[in-house]
């Protein structure tokens, strides 16, 4: 793909992804969403992005399997398309962020997508580094588990009926979403992005020119920061919190 042809990709997913967000606001919203129906919008739309990624990515390296020795120079209309369609919608979502919610409340994620565009950008201007963009999209298969969790507490459906203020206990589709969830994020960014900072060590004498070098280990290291973060979050809020309400019972 060329240049131009990677901008209108871009420009068309970005818009695509608006559209879809104004389809989901003409859809029912569950009754406890409702006095956050932006919210609800914007993480239904994340969750497309996410499912369409993820699954794109293990298809691009399904059928590209050589892509993984280079990881620098490979690429092919597949790959290019994805790193650019995931581009539209860090654009997309970085504006309806800025428009819908105070930056206190968004700064982590305008500051993730801000790391994410930049290297994105340098991957599908230069065509090389195109493999490694694609590598880091696995990590939207955990999304997939994150938006899912994030719905089910939005539409109130974390407990179990009848046990929300005596004893609040699990639902059982709460459960089973909140170890996917750990379980997928151990594995698609604990390890991904354990993965993706070692080939950056090991090939840091092939990365060129050294500013892509900076950037790259500079942005793994903030997105490593942010994940440990998130993976505390998590820990405490499905883990800790429960064995806590456990104990208390008996």
């Amino acid at each position: 793909m060329d240049l131009r042809s990677t901008l209108l990709v871009i420009g068309g997913s970005a818009c695509s992804f608006k559209l879809l967000n104004t389809i989901i606001r003409s859809l029912p919203t569950p009754e406890p969403a409702r006095k956050k129906a932006w919210r609800w919008r914007n993480i239904t739309t994340s969750l497309a992005h996410s499912s369409l990624t993820g699954a794109w990515a293990v298809l691009c390296f399904y059928l590209e399997p050589k892509m993984v020795e280079d990881l620098i120079s490979s690429h092919s209309i597949l790959s290019n398309s994805l790193v650019a369609v995931s581009s539209g919608y860090f654009i997309h979502d970085f504006v309806d962020l800025i428009l819908n919610q105070s930056f206190k409340r968004s700064w982590e994620v305008l500051f993730h997508h801000s790391v994410v565009l930049s290297c994105f950008s340098l991957a599908v201007t230069s065509r090389r580094y195109l493999g490694f963009a694609v590598v880091s999209l696995l990590v939207e298969i955990n999304s997939v588990f994150l938006h899912i969790r994030q719905l089910l507490l939005l539409s109130g459906k974390r407990n179990r009926p009848g046990t929300e203020i005596t004893a609040p206990r699990p639902s059982v589709t709460y459960r089973m979403t909140s170890w996917l969830n750990l379980g997928t994020f151990l594995v698609f960014r604990v390890f991904t992005l354990g993965w993706m900072s070692r080939w950056l060590a090991d090939h840091s004498d092939r990365i060129t020119p050294r500013y892509f070098l900076l950037m790259g280990t500079a942005g793994l290291g903030l997105l490593s920061i942010m994940n440990t973060v998130l993976l505390y979050r998590l820990i405490r809020a499905d883990i800790l919190s429960n064995a806590h309400n456990t104990s208390r019972d008996h």
